[in-house]
């Protein structure tokens, strides 16, 4: 992997879990920890990063967390059309999980004109727009808490999932190829989608087309876990045509 390479997937990591230590990041790109530190040091040059002993942390993350804000904020036009297609596709009275992220929460935003869900979720922010809302239940898992996508991970998180069932599943993701299937920034989310993914009836993943054909660093699987790709009109005809053929229906918001 070239070293420019290597270092936007490093701090990818970062923005995406708010810290990383050394050990963990030699181990996964299989360099020597001398040669993350020189990519944290070079990263630090930037603004974006601070190095500490062991690792390096995510700036924004104070005042993010203080604000109750997302760190990926781009596309919002897009993610905003994504989340009231999907919003308008659930029925009152039922049960759902929603994944944490930006475009989960532009879904989260528009179910509060709904009545009587039941919404589980491992977003703090999510749980905060839902938790108001007269006969909704809103139900969270344990577990550690990643301050970029307010949410909760981890082993306890997993575990809660395994004894919930819904009818949908809203699954965010990092990139979605139709060869690499979804991919993302690290592996501390990947057992617990999987988590997800099992315990929903009918699974939507929602991504803004600029995430079609992107890889990022670590893969939860092929897109058969999968059933609906809700997306926006910059797909092209031919990803359309190319996730059709492998059986994943595709709803385009306009």
């Amino acid at each position: 992997m070239l070293s420019a390479v290597r270092r936007q997937r490093i701090l990818d990591w970062i923005e995406e879990e708010g810290a990383a230590r050394v050990r963990d990041l030699a181990q996964a790109f299989e360099v020597t920890e001398a040669t993350i530190r020189q990519d944290l040091e070079r990263l630090e040059g930037t603004g974006r990063i601070t190095r500490e002993h062991g690792g390096a942390y995510l700036n924004s993350v104070p005042a993010q967390v203080a604000s109750l804000a997302l760190h990926h904020r781009v596309e919002m036009d897009r993610k905003a059309r994504i989340g009231a297609l999907a919003a308008s596709l659930v029925k009152d009275g039922e049960t759902l999980i929603l994944d944490a992220g930006t475009t989960t929460t532009e879904i989260a935003t528009r179910l509060t004109r709904h009545a009587d869900l039941t919404v589980i979720t491992n977003a703090l922010n999510i749980a905060m727009i839902l938790g108001s809302v007269p006969g909704f239940a809103v139900h969270m898992p344990g577990g550690q808490f990643k301050p970029p996508t307010l949410s909760l991970s981890g082993d306890k998180s997993v575990e809660y999932f395994r004894d919930i069932l819904a009818g949908r599943l809203f699954l965010a993701t990092a990139g979605v190829d139709v060869r690499l299937g979804l991919t993302y920034p690290g592996f501390a989310d990947l057992q617990l989608k999987e988590a997800m993914i099992r315990a929903a009836q009918h699974v939507y993943l929602v991504a803004d087309s600029t995430k079609i054909s992107k890889a990022s660093f670590t893969r939860l699987g092929d897109l058969d876990l999968i059933q609906t790709f809700i997306t926006d009109e910059g797909i092209s005809d031919a990803d359309a045509r190319d996730f059709e053929a492998r059986g994943i229906e595709v709803l385009i918001a306009r």
